[in-house]
């Protein structure tokens, strides 16, 4: 089933068409005024599609959010000294390994808290997981050694999250933050689910499975 996105782009679409064919057919009957209008509002129309339409793309990735839920849940196994492997399993099946060095790991994530002004258009809190990386404890370890970082997130063409940062004039529809999960140990096997609410992420030990 669509989602309310999708159908407000298809009726947007459909009353720009509509305004265009009306202002071909007052232009034909020379009247020039009504065949303008309907040009002006044919065109606000198509602009509507369009925003809707980017705001579609823009947000492909990103998961609805409306309590603190699981993100992922993240098993941890030491292949050596500063070095781990990190398995990935997400809620919609997906699976992703990285080998990560250094002694703790963490998680960045992108939460679009969206206005109530567009919550009618069906669009609320979303977020997306950002990246993973390793860290060392020591200072002088994070500043000389060897750093590894990885994708999360959906490859698209364009990103809200990155829209809202670059351009302002987007503030009254939503907000961007970043959440951050806290540095988990890596020193030793484990499991833990990486949870997501409104305010950010959080850790917590993962139940047996």
């Amino acid at each position: 089933m669509p989602g309310p996105l999708t159908i407000f782009v298809l009726i947007f679409l459909f009353l720009s068409l509509l305004s265009f064919v009306a202002s071909i057919m007052g232009f034909r009957k020379r009247m020039f005024l009504g065949g303008a209008i309907g040009l002006l509002v044919g065109l606000l129309f198509l602009t509507l599609t369009g925003l809707f339409v980017t705001i579609t793309v823009a947000i492909q990735g990103y998961r609805a959010l409306t309590q603190e839920e699981i993100a992922a849940r993240v098993k941890i196994e030491p292949t050596g000294p500063e070095k781990f492997v990190a398995y990935f399993s997400f809620p919609n099946g997906r699976k992703e390994t990285f080998s990560l060095v250094g002694d703790q790991f963490y998680v960045d994530a992108h939460i679009l808290k969206w206005k109530p002004v567009v919550n009618f258009f069906g669009l609320h809190t979303a977020y997306e997981l950002d990246r993973v990386a390793g860290r060392y404890t020591r200072l002088e370890d994070e500043l000389s050694k060897l750093h590894t970082v990885f994708s999360l997130s959906k490859s698209k063409p364009v990103d809200m999250f990155s829209l809202r940062e670059r351009y302002s004039l987007l503030s009254p529809l939503l907000d961007a933050e970043y959440g951050s999960a806290t540095f988990i140990p890596a020193k030793k096997p484990t499991e833990v689910e990486v949870r997501v609410s409104t305010t950010g992420l959080l850790v917590r030990k993962a139940d047996p499975q």
